[in-house]
């Protein structure tokens, strides 16, 4: 039994599932349509299609004999409320960084040639 959240990101790290998650964005659409822009088959397609029901990142419904698929983005909310926890880190202020090495190696600014 795996970890939903190992189940969103493992979806997640296949660029062709995010790509079939954004077409999803704008409207359902059938299984057919969904496969139509990728240059593989619709086999293929299709175990895309079944990891990201199994993430709960989608669902499918036949309608009479065509297959749909409908965007889930609450299955999103525990992968983001994970990464949230992350963002108690300040931001990191890049002039302010770019100051403090220019003093540690006494370069002038915007010269960023290494000393010889």
């Amino acid at each position: 039994m795996s970890d939903p959240l190992d189940d969103v990101f493992a979806a997640l790290a296949d660029p062709t599932r995010r790509t079939i998650l954004a077409m999803l964005l704008e409207d359902d659409m059938a299984v057919t349509d969904v496969a139509e822009p990728f240059e593989m088959s619709l086999a293929a397609i299709s175990k895309h299609l079944a990891i990201l029901t199994r993430a709960g990142l989608i669902s499918q419904e036949k309608r009479g004999r065509v297959k749909w698929c409908k965007l889930e983005p609450d299955a999103l909310r525990g992968a983001s409320v994970w990464m949230q926890g992350f963002g108690q880190f300040e931001p990191v202020n890049l002039d302010a960084f770019e100051r403090f090495l220019e003093s540690e190696f006494n370069t002038a600014p915007g010269d960023h040639s290494p000393e010889a």
